[in-house]
């Protein structure tokens, strides 16, 4: 953490202000964020733009302030939440220049939503204080993060071009793209689990987009390989700004600025414990570099892998899967669509609407098993909570929101 300390003052009037943020937090970010933009457009080519549409990003950033203030006397606790913000950071290549920019626009948003009284500047000093302290633990942790990025062979900071040499269509919404280095040197390794960033600047965007997508191959390959649902796009709401570019416009041999694996929802490979993967739509992305990494390297350990999806027309990788569970005998494969009926009888259809307690309670057989979750928030959140009804305990399940602000409360 950082060696400055806050002021016993600037420390009361911090936590003091927690209810205020509360109540107003998400209006000082939204705030924050349009003038910020307005100041700073180069800024644009950094920040998801869909989820600031969608109130994903100001929600997020207005609950970590409120989190910062309840335990600012306790920044320890709020370690964890900082170092997977600042595997986002990294991965979007945010640099410690940028923190004076994002201080200043909170500050002056605080402001402009509190109104302007000699109450709200002792409130917005001690929060410039705050930040500054804040601020610096960010950037030590995500220097750290960057060196560890580009230490091994084949590690690089900021971006790297990459070339598209294979898209392959999973599915009837989801392809896959693989990616090579460019300058034909090494890939370094990466934890199965993670994701990396992808730049690119579609013909009718005026500033660059940058996406993050899971690694869904085991590492140890010639390539990064990422596979994409290409999201449904209007005039009104264009949320599948990149990945109908990647769908329609990228082409093989095309290049892809990336920048290094990145992220703290891994794999724990030094577990001998069984281990099950439940997925819901294209949250089976991570899901598959982790299982693709255990039966790769012939892992003994009793694996279970639980998806759910529409139809079968949108469900990929379901050969594959099927395969190895075929191939190893410690591998079970369950399937659950939420619509069809299993005319063609396969073996791994093992249910129907969406997973329930009973296609759980039936497919997992060990009260022991680590549990990797990930997939559309109201699927993550049901699920969790049939797991905890189970009786599996919170540190068994490990769990990946793609949006930011996620929560299984």
């Amino acid at each position: 953490m950082s060696t400055k300390t806050l002021s016993t003052q600037s420390k009361e009037i911090v936590k003091a202000s927690a209810p205020v943020l509360k109540e107003h937090g998400e209006k000082v970010t939204r705030t924050f964020y349009k003038n910020m933009f307005e100041a700073h457009p180069e800024l644009l080519n950094i920040f998801n733009q869909t989820h600031q549409r969608k109130g994903d990003q100001p929600q997020a950033l207005a609950n970590t302030l409120f989190a910062a203030a309840v335990h600012i006397d306790r920044l320890e606790e709020l370690l964890p939440a900082v170092k997977q913000i600042a595997h986002k950071h990294r991965s979007l290549n945010v640099k410690p220049e940028h923190y004076p920019i994002v201080g200043k626009y909170l500050l002056e948003a605080m402001r402009e939503v509190l109104g302007d009284s000699p109450e709200v500047e002792e409130v917005i000093a001690a929060w410039g204080e705050a930040y500054g302290i804040i601020a610096d633990v960010f950037i030590s942790v995500e220097e750290d993060m960057y060196k560890e990025a580009e230490a091994p062979s084949g590690g690089w900071r900021g971006f790297r071009e990459f070339t598209l040499y294979k898209k392959k269509p999973e599915s009837s919404v989801i392809t896959s793209f693989y990616l090579k280095p460019a300058d034909g040197k090494d890939i370094p390794p990466f934890h199965p689990g993670q994701y990396i960033s992808v730049q690119v600047q579609p013909e009718n965007s005026q500033y660059k987009q940058m996406r993050q997508y899971s690694l869904s191959d085991a590492p140890g390959k010639d390539y990064l390989r990422i596979s994409v649902k290409k999201e449904e796009s209007s005039g009104v709401h264009p949320d599948g700004t990149v990945s109908n570019y990647l769908h329609e416009e990228l082409q093989e041999g095309d290049p892809v600025l990336l920048t290094a694996p990145a992220g703290d929802f891994m794999l724990n490979e030094r577990s001998d414990r069984p281990v099950v993967f439940i997925s819901g739509g294209v949250g089976m992305t991570p899901l598959m570099s982790m299982f693709n990494q255990l039966t790769g390297i012939g892992s003994e350990r009793e694996i279970t892998y639980l998806h759910g999806a529409k139809t079968p027309a949108e469900h990929a990788f379901h050969t594959h899967l099927g395969e190895e569970a075929e191939r190893m005998g410690n591998v079970q494969y369950a399937v659950c669509y939420e619509e069809g009926n299993n005319k063609n009888k396969d073996r791994f259809v093992k249910g129907t609407g969406f997973i329930d307690r009973t296609f759980l309670e039936e497919n997992i057989t060990h009260s022991d098993a680590d549990i990797y979750l990930c997939g559309p928030g109201p699927f993550m959140k049901a699920v969790y909570g049939m797991l905890k009804e189970m009786g599996v305990s919170e540190n068994q399940i490990h769990f990946e929101f793609f949006s930011p602000g996620g929560t299984l409360q």
